[in-house]
């Protein structure tokens, strides 16, 4: 194999990153009203059962709710972050990373 062979071979296997595709943004601004709507719900219940003074006699409602809005919330913030695409130097991409990024945010709610 000579060298222009070799240069040939590695040009034509060689791997270039490419922005996220069209699939993926798709995905996340879905994954971004799905947050919106289960906020709307999730307040819209937490608010009937206040106005209504029923939050006392339904306490496992209330909470299961409070973390579904926590949930939901921190749903629109993770996807919302992941589109806007924040580039993660210093200590506050990494933060950003750890938190937002890996979706940890996202399931504190549910633990």
């Amino acid at each position: 194999m000579t060298t222009a062979e070799a240069t040939q071979l590695t040009a034509a296997t060689s791997v270039t990153s490419k922005p996220a595709s069209d699939e993926t943004f798709y995905f996340r601004c879905v994954c971004i009203i799905l947050g919106i709507i289960g906020t709307a719900a999730n307040g819209l219940i937490l608010y009937a059962l206040v106005a209504s003074k029923q939050h006392k006699k339904h306490v496992l409602i209330v909470n299961q709710n409070a973390f579904d809005l926590f949930s939901s919330v921190s749903l629109i913030v993770t996807y919302a972050v992941k589109i806007s695409d924040i580039p993660m130097v210093g200590t506050l991409g990494y933060w950003v990373c750890m938190i937002l990024h890996s979706e940890k945010l996202i399931w504190f709610g549910h633990s």
